[in-house]
């Protein structure tokens, strides 16, 4: 089998898995923004490919965020009426897309590329696939917020998602100070070709990603008493984020190419063994 047919029957494969998951919740509603989210995705795709640049693939899954955060909140609006629970739940997530996004953006401005890319960019199916890939990040990281907001009870405030609540910005707040610091630590010109120690990262060597990973937990949380029958298949959000950034492509590319840069030295391997990757 070819690569680029492998490429893009993987993609049709992401599509049909992550729509398959919104048709269980049988909710109309979810269905159409999960679809909106890929046509957002695929509609990008064309004109990174010809100018063959990767500098708003991140920024571009934040506003997918938006969009179909937006897409839900105002049709549970025209359908349902106005939900307090709605309004601040998708007040959350738009925060933390605009500063995700705002931040991944900068950084790849000063960076000048994402390595990752190099080798993925001159092969339009390879490059399809990632950018359909990111379609199924937002969908599913999503999912149950989106699916949550588009019952006819909206989101409940109730005592978990107060509880939900704390952990979201427990979560959020982690996430903006691990990557503060190590920015921070990156500015510095005596830290050059060093790695971080000091801060959050002496208690985990990804507290980024223990922020991203307890922030959609929150989320989870909040949306989980708004519910029902198949509509809990949508908890998968959480899951699927912990499974994507710890054994997929986050911790698992960083770890290899921190060996590849820092592995032979002693310090990095004393680091490595009394910090874990996220909490234990």
């Amino acid at each position: 089998m070819k690569p680029s047919f492998q490429h893009i029957l993987f993609s049709f494969i992401a599509f049909s898995f992550t729509y398959g998951i919104s048709y269980l919740t049988k909710i109309e509603l979810v269905n159409y923004a999960i679809v909106l989210s890929f046509l957002f995705q695929w509609m990008l795709f064309i004109p990174a490919y010809f100018l063959q640049t990767e500098k708003f693939f991140d920024i571009s899954g934040s506003f997918n965020f938006i969009i179909i955060t937006s897409f839900i909140f105002y049709n549970s609006f025209i359908e349902y009426g106005f939900n307090a629970g709605n309004l601040v739940l998708s007040f959350l997530i738009i925060i933390w897309a605009v500063r995700l996004g705002s931040f991944l953006f900068f950084r790849i401005k000063k960076d000048g590329e994402d390595k990752r890319f190099r080798e993925i960019k001159p092969y339009p199916a390879k490059f399809f696939m990632t950018w359909t890939l990111q379609g199924t990040w937002v969908s599913i990281c999503s999912l149950c917020a989106i699916t949550g907001m588009s019952t006819d009870k909206g989101i409940i405030i109730n005592p978990l998602f107060y509880l939900g609540l704390v952990i979201f910005i427990l979560g959020f707040t982690i996430e903006v100070i691990a990557d503060y610091q190590k920015t921070k630590f990156r500015k510095n010109p005596k830290n050059k070709n060093h790695f971080i120690t000091s801060g959050l990262w002496s208690c985990s060597r990804h507290p980024n990603y223990l922020g991203e990973i307890s922030l959609w937990t929150g989320i989870a949380i909040i949306s989980f008493s708004s519910l029902s029958d198949w509509q809990y298949i949508s908890l998968i959000s959480p899951i699927f984020i912990y499974m994507l950034l710890v054994h997929i492509s986050g911790i698992n590319f960083l770890e290899a190419s921190s060996n590849k840069k820092w592995g032979h030295l002693q310090t990095y391997q004393d680091y490595i063994k009394k910090t874990p990757k996220l909490i234990f």
